[in-house]
């Protein structure tokens, strides 16, 4: 079993930026490919950003320019740097590790962007 837990989250005005956590637990984390999620209020959960385990980064439209994924290997961490970030982002934001047919979620952070 592998378990996630983010933190990071909170009130940010428009214009603002949060700094996303996501600790893995385990001794496998250097060989996920790590990906963000986000739920915003009355809509489907949606893929935001991922990093495979070289490094390689990937992102939705909405938030690229703004928004930078990174891990750092030694502390089982993803981040989820937020920059620029607009009421639109409002949403919760969840870790994910899919690792062959085992996906593991946690239980998300609140961002809230609102003047």
């Amino acid at each position: 079993q592998v378990h996630l837990v983010e933190s990071g989250g909170g009130l940010v005005q428009p214009g603002g930026s949060l700094r996303l956590s996501c600790v893995v637990s385990g001794s496998m984390f250097s060989i996920y490919t790590m990906d963000w999620y986000r739920q915003g209020p009355g809509l489907q959960r949606e893929w935001v950003a991922g990093i495979t385990s070289r490094g390689n980064t990937n992102y939705a439209d909405s938030v690229k320019g703004r928004f930078t994924i990174s891990r750092d290997n030694a502390k089982n961490t993803v981040y989820l740097q937020m920059n620029s970030l607009k009421p639109e982002d409002t949403a919760v934001y969840h870790c994910n590790v899919l690792y062959g047919t085992n996906e593991y979620w946690g239980q998300g952070t609140q961002v809230t962007v609102s003047s």
